[in-house]
């Protein structure tokens, strides 16, 4: 690409207008052939990424340009502003498919009826639209899957959806699901920025190809000099450019395509243009950084137009988002605007984005056009959009809000902001509520009568939904904004605190601010009293439980004498949840939950089931949890509480891991705390769960990763039933590596917490590998002591789990004192274990048992032995059935593995893939023979196999994908 095309003579425009792009494509020529050759290879995932103006859309436009056969086109693009209006994009691309769908509609099931309403386009072609279910999410799922069955028998598709980073929600939520299991007849392929993408992540969650497709993530860079000056020679129709100008050019573009071109644009207009080498466009290019150069170029592109067109132009760059010729001519306050339009089209300062709907090629022409504009002509311009919009039916809120604050108009600003607040609430959209309120409330002309309410509602939404950063830092500010009166200080303080304990690092702040809204709440005891509650949850951080106590006992105070039912039942779902932590028998033989008959009694009830439930996990009720769960679910699903939802979701994880549900575990768990991230409770808990069944497959990094990040260092600022659990999980990791005095700090580590705190009940996992620890270490004594405490500690407690782990803990002692009764205490945890029922801690024990048999009954120790390799094999804790295997082969009784030992091919065999799992994770041989209880002769054969059989060179080579 050193060598620029030879001139040729230049084709004249008749409109004396330049070239608006390139007439070939530069510098894609390997991404444009990766993309043609993945979408007819269907199912195709085929996801482009790059900033801004860097050629993606271009991209795009070069392969539908081409021969695509049988595979018909369906278009989507998202919009910077607009309503909400969950799965726009995908809804507005299947609007034209209008004739396939008529010589197929035969083979749609009766499921596919629930799209007649949002696609009223398609209604005569598709069945009767099905009942509700009652429950959204099943709705959810249920649209889905007919979006899914309606693009299946459309005959080979592509489906492109443009600019996934302004996407709403539900069409990051759709696209994942069609992309997570695509029709065999559809290729996908989505564009998006990264750096605009609302938490770096285009579908809202990890997303990893499944195996059986075709995929390819394209990722567009800018040009470099040589591709600059093929660009703009291309551009210029083949006028050559100098080395010196592409170098200049290339630096104050940066190499991106699209400011490339409207720089050249500026330098060649219709009013005629000094030559791409000339002296002039050296000094511009000297003088005048890009952004002004890209302001400079839709400034010369206006003045070439009609005022009419100008004009017109402006009312779009006004309004933002892509509008019909009535609405633009309108707001630009024209008589008949049509002609204008077509000037505005044919100058390329507007383009057709969608069928009779115009907009600007890019957001930065818009921006451009926009910052053009004086003051004036702005507050004009948005004033008279609002007009207009307020015509238009429903109304578009969100626009109206945004319009009337650029007016400049506070009362209109505020009138139409908490509207649409209200309006993204009742349909679901916490986080657009929360982003409007919070606009209001630093709009300094909001008057102080309104600042009270606005505040105390952006609490509200808060609290029950899932945007907890920005919101906290928002309340924060309120309290020292001196429009904030007295009585609401107390309120905001309430809900930034219950705001901070969901926060990475705020439980002690939470609790410091929760106390004083308590003392500045005395003209509101209802929601003083709820704050009484939170701090009366036993698990927040290192509060000793005898600080806790006398705020639980006001909570039942209060509580008893309420009178308002919603109020008894939010007091009670706090309570509830935190005696059952502390395994308070009282609890079950008397709870029950009042009935709802309002949204918010809903919204309490959900809570009162998701925190029982959680409850439970920790005391080991677990039949009566997953029933909790179901209902908790269901109800918080109904209400629009989905803070309460994602509570109920980590739980059902962590049931899942304590019941021995681990298929897919590990994949729901990152995919939840992909999702939960930035809420600590719920991300601990996760991580939790992830390091626990990393250390089951002997993954100790992974493990020690994840468990880092459950509040085991840091329990002032944990869940501390979680971060005792991360202790013992980590001492469980560092003893299966016989790494002893590493295994004692983080034991050591973990009773802090509980003697700090005073509740036994959470021992139950830290007991036994406590114990265990302490006798490797030689601290029998310590050990005994240790069992001591915790029998005190939850004797008169509803803590069956606790009940298990304290004979486990006796057998131990037992054995190492080489007492009989150890076998009887093993049988007695192991029962109490399956009862619950926890297969994973069950084998744990009844592997104790087999070692107590070694010596009296060898052969009803290698029995049990043997089936606890088909359980650890079974749950996939690979580590422990290696072990059991491994005993099995001491004693002569060795066991193969799972599929026995018939010949594999080309396939990988079970113990293949075990070595294969650990190659991935960067393990050496002889680590791979610590955790398998292999040698590392024997390791090396097993990863030779691997290699040859996944056809790769080295183990360098070897990617996770590989083993899917």
């Amino acid at each position: 690409m050193s060598r620029t095309p030879k001139s040729r003579a230049r084709r004249c425009d008749p409109t004396g207008l330049m070239r608006t792009s390139s007439p070939v494509l530069v510098g894609r020529g390997d991404q444009l052939g990766a993309l043609r050759a993945a979408v007819p290879s269907q199912p195709a995932v085929i996801m482009i990424e790059g900033e801004a103006g860097v050629g993606k859309s271009r991209l795009v436009r070069e392969l539908l340009d081409a021969d695509l056969g049988p595979i018909a086109v369906l278009m989507g693009h998202c919009q910077p502003v607009g309503e909400p209006f969950p799965y726009g994009a995908v809804l507005e691309a299947l609007r034209d498919c209008t004739e396939r769908l008529a010589r197929n509609h035969s083979r749609l099931s009766p499921v596919a009826g629930v799209l007649a309403g949002p696609l009223p386009e398609l209604a005569s072609y598709l069945p009767d639209a099905p009942p509700s279910t009652g429950d959204p999410r099943a709705d959810r799922h249920r649209f889905f899957r007919a979006l899914r069955e309606l693009l299946g028998v459309l005959g080979p598709v592509l489906l492109v959806v443009e600019d996934l980073h302004w996407a709403d929600d539900g069409s990051r939520q759709l696209l994942r699901f069609l992309m997570g299991d695509p029709p065999a007849n559809l290729s996908i392929v989505v564009t998006y920025r990264r750096e605009d993408v609302p938490g770096g992540v285009p579908l809202g969650s990890a997303y990893r190809p499944p195996t059986g497709i075709t995929s390819a993530l394209l990722e567009l860079e800018p040009l470099d000099v040589a591709e600059v000056r093929v660009l703009t020679s291309a551009i210029l129709d083949g006028e050559p450019v100098s080395a010196e100008f592409a170098a200049k050019l290339h630096e104050r573009t940066a190499g991106i395509p699209f400011v490339v071109e409207e720089t050249l644009r500026a330098l060649r207009n219709p009013a005629g243009a000094v030559h791409a080498d000339g002296a002039t466009a050296r000094r511009l290019l000297d003088n005048v950084d890009v952004p002004v150069l890209l302001r400079d170029a839709i400034a010369e592109r206006l003045a070439a137009l009609p005022s009419d067109a100008a004009r017109l132009v402006q009312a779009a760059a006004v309004l933002g988002a892509p509008a019909g010729v009535e609405l633009l001519g309108a707001v630009a306050r024209l008589g008949e605007s049509s002609a204008a339009l077509t000037h505005a089209l044919t100058g390329h300062v507007l383009h057709e984005v969608g069928p009779r709907r115009y907009g600007f090629r890019h957001a930065l022409a818009q921006q451009a056009v926009y910052d053009t504009l004086s003051g004036p002509d702005r507050t004009e311009l948005h004033q008279r959009a609002v007009e207009v919009l307020d015509q238009v039916e429903p109304r578009p809120l969100v626009q109206l809000a945004e319009h009337s604050e650029r007016a400049g108009s506070t009362a209109a600003w505020l009138r139409y902001g908490e509207a649409a607040a209200d309006r993204a609430v009742e349909i679901g959209d916490a986080g657009t509520a929360t982003a409007l309120l919070q606009k209001l409330l630093v709009d300094s002309a909001v008057p102080a009568a309104d600042v009270d309410r606005l505040a105390i509602k952006l609490g509200q939404i808060a609290h029950q939904g899932l945007d907890q950063l920005d919101p906290t830092e928002t309340l924060e500010r309120l309290l020292s904004d001196r429009r904030l009166s007295t009585a609401a200080r107390g309120q905001v303080r309430h809900y930034r605190g219950v705001l901070l304990i969901r926060q990475a690092g705020g439980i002690e702040e939470a609790r410091s601010e929760l106390e004083r809204a308590v003392a500045d709440l005395t003209e509101r005891p209802d929601l003083a009293a709820r704050g009484e509650a939170v701090l009366g949850l036993s698990y927040l951080g290192m509060t000793p439980l005898h600080e806790v106590q006398p705020w639980l006992d006001r909570v039942s105070a209060a509580r008893e004498s309420a009178t308002d039912l919603e109020q008894k039942m939010a007091l009670y779902a706090n309570e509830v949840g935190s005696k059952m932590h502390l395994g308070d028998p009282s609890v079950l033989p008397s709870w029950q939950f009042s009935p709802a008959s309002t949204p918010g009694e809903l919204r309490q009830l959900a809570r009162a089931h998701c925190n029982l439930a959680d409850a439970l996990t920790t005391t080991g009720h677990f039949a009566l949890c997953a029933d909790l769960l179901r209902d908790g679910l269901r109800f918080a699903a109904e209400c629009g509480a989905p803070f309460t939802a994602s509570t109920a979701h980590a739980t059902r994880a962590r049931l899942d891991w304590l019941t021995g549900d681990w298929d897919g575990l590990a994949e729901r768990a990152e995919t939840l705390l992909d999702e939960y991230r930035d809420l600590f409770p719920l991300a601990s808990e996760l991580c939790l769960i992830l390091g626990s069944l990393a250390t089951a497959r002997g993954e100790w990094a992974e493990a020690t990763s994840y468990l880092t990040e459950t509040g085991a260092f840091a329990p002032e600022e944990s869940i501390t039933p979680v971060a005792i659990a991360g202790c013992a999980a980590l001492a469980r990791t560092m003893l299966a590596q016989d790494e002893v005095i590493r295994a004692c700090v983080d034991v050591d580590r973990g009773l802090a917490i509980v003697r700090g705190k005073g509740v036994w009940v959470w021992a139950t996992e830290l007991g036994p590998v406590a114990v265990a620890t302490f006798l490797a270490a030689g601290r029998e004594t310590d050990a005994e002591t240790l069992i001591e405490e915790i029998a005190a500690g939850v004797e008169g407690r509803d803590a069956p789990m606790a009940f298990a782990a304290l004979a486990w803990c006796r057998g131990q002692l037992a054995e190492a004192r080489g007492q009989d009764e150890a076998l009887e205490l093993y049988r007695q945890a192991a029962d109490r274990y399956s009862a619950l029922p926890a297969p994973y801690l069950t084998a744990l024990v009844a592997e104790r048992e087999a070692a107590c048999l070694l010596v009296s009954d060898q052969e009803k120790a290698a029995e049990i032995l043997s089936a606890l390799v088909d359980t650890f094999d079974g749950l996939g804790a690979t580590r422990d059935a290696a072990r059991c295997r491994h005993q099995l082969r001491s004693i002569g009784g060795g066991k193969p593995s799972r599929r026995g030992r018939r010949g594999y091919g080309d396939a990988l065999s079970p113990r293949e893939q075990e070595v294969a799992r650990l190659l991935v994770a960067g393990h050496t041989n002889r680590k791979i023979a610590d955790v398998l209880f292999l040698s590392p002769r024997t390791v090396e054969q097993h990863a030779a196999r691997v290699l040859r059989k996944l056809g790769v060179s080295s183990r360098a080579e070897l990617q996770a994908e590989d083993l899917a």
